[in-house]
């Protein structure tokens, strides 16, 4: 993958393939540390301790459709590239926990990507999820949350085309500290 934004966006669609009603995303800048630190976390079903060792195996999949499994892997494989660390965690029946820690000085490390267009994805692809962004910036922070927005909609579906305009304007407003 070419950009975070496009890992970032892998790993959301897991958690809604896994039934989450809830997605939280958390992108972490600090500047004097040069690191990245991207936390997906959902409350999907989870995974057992057996499927939890293998999520990481590019030759692993639960999905029927193809037979590798390589959102996961490329993205620890991203992480480590730049010295930095990737961890999963999750529990059946409570969802899943992808994080990851990137060294921004590293050159390995990629492009951010467009994250405030990968967002609008997610919120127009899948409405009835709630998604919760949180972006730090040193010691700065700021949320989007599709649960805001619904209520300044008045009723109106957030994959409405009359919603895009108010979407962008709040995802944009939390990535501009």
């Amino acid at each position: 993958m070419e950009d975070l934004s496009l890992h970032l966006l892998d790993v959301a669609e897991n958690s809604l393939a896994a039934q989450a009603t809830r997605v939280i995303i958390t992108l972490e800048i600090n500047t004097a540390n040069k690191t990245l630190r991207l936390i997906i976390e959902d409350n999907g079903q989870g995974m057992d301790k057996q499927t939890l060792k293998k999520a990481v195996d590019p030759f692993f999949t639960t999905k029927k459709t193809r037979r590798i499994g390589l959102g996961l892997s490329l993205l620890a494989q991203a992480a480590h590239a730049t010295g930095g660390q990737f961890s999963i965690e999750s529990k059946p029946g409570q969802g899943t926990k992808v994080s990851t820690l990137f060294y921004t000085d590293h050159w390995d490390f990629k492009p951010l990507g467009d994250i405030p267009q990968t967002l609008l994805t997610l919120v127009l692809g899948h409405p009835e999820v709630e998604l919760i962004f949180i972006y730090r910036r040193d010691d700065k922070e700021t949320i989007f949350s599709t649960k805001e927005v619904k209520a300044k909609l008045n009723g109106l579906p957030l994959n409405s085309p009359a919603a895009i305009p108010l979407i962008m304007n709040h995802i944009n407003k939390a990535m501009n500290l």
